[in-house]
């Protein structure tokens, strides 16, 4: 087992031009990919109730498994346990998927249950950053999450450090957003696509700081998705009781709900507020 840490930041619209132009990025060369992403559960559910994702990715003539475990973070910084191993296909590899210690603690009969539930496909750039004996994948990632007749945008990068200090990502979040308008995301790929297949969201609770700000970064991605004005609000509330219960924090607490006032919402000086936030509270908290 790998652990993957990452910090997974959604963009606004001008966000993939502005990266691209980022001084940060000078000199270094992207290399493109088309990834094309099915994503298994039992109808029931079974794997998003554990907080589990297992998808079969297609990816420069390759096949590959990936079998990812819940994981633990906030404010868009995640670490969480990966399985991925290459395949012959067409379809899952069910004896090696067995062996693995979350599917065994499910108990018999998962694996004869597991169906395609719902795909993703898009271009992933990536840029190998190095600096000081840390080394980070910066990868943006363009297309769509795809369930029966519905379908939304994906427009995130991910930092995913494969050397070094994990602090080290979130001062190169920081540096990139004084240029490019983005901000923290909590949720994954597997997880807004299973709200997509059920049609509906479901916020995390409040109650610690992490755990407040934990729940106004999902309610901004579950409005990112369905465009309901409900989980903008839901985000204010929940950076209004970060700001009245956690004296620390209410200056860019209550900046950050007035900011969500406003259609536009989605800058530079927002991201770069909700980037800072995280950095205060990096307690973490159980993601999906």
């Amino acid at each position: 087992m790998a652990k993957e840490i990452e910090f997974k930041l959604a963009l606004a619209p001008a966000g993939p031009e502005a990266l691209r132009r980022h001084p940060r990025l000078a000199g270094l060369e992207p290399r493109t990919t088309q990834l094309g992403n099915t994503y298994f559960d039992t109808p029931d559910g079974r794997l998003e109730s554990e907080r589990m994702a297992l998808r079969l990715r297609h990816a420069d003539g390759r096949l590959l498994q990936t079998l990812k475990t819940s994981g633990q973070g906030s404010g868009g910084l995640s670490t969480r346990g990966e399985w991925e191993w290459e395949v012959m296909g067409p379809g899952l590899d069910l004896g090696r998927l067995a062996d693995l210690p979350p599917i065994e603690a499910l108990g018999e009969g998962v694996l004869g249950e597991l169906r395609p539930r719902f795909a993703t496909d898009f271009a992933r750039e990536i840029w190998w950053w190095e600096q000081d004996g840390t080394a980070i994948e910066i990868a943006l990632d363009l297309g769509e999450i795809e369930s029966d007749a519905h379908s939304v945008p994906i427009r995130e990068l991910e930092l995913e450090l494969k050397d070094g200090d994990p602090a080290t990502l979130i001062e190169l979040a920081e540096a990139l957003a004084e240029r490019v308008p983005l901000r923290p995301s909590d949720t994954s790929k597997a997880a807004r696509g299973a709200a997509l297949l059920a049609g509906r969201w479901t916020l995390p609770d409040g109650g610690s700081a992490p755990a407040w700000l934990h729940r106004a970064v999902v309610a901004l991605d579950a409005h990112a998705d369905t465009g309901d004005a409900a989980f903008r609000e839901a985000a204010r509330e929940a950076f209004l009781q970060l700001a009245e219960r956690h004296a620390d924090v209410e200056p860019m607490a209550r900046r950050l709900a007035e900011a969500l006032r406003h259609d536009d919402w989605l800058n530079a000086d927002t991201g770069r507020t909700l980037l800072a936030l995280s950095r205060h509270l990096p307690d973490a908290v159980a993601l999906g």
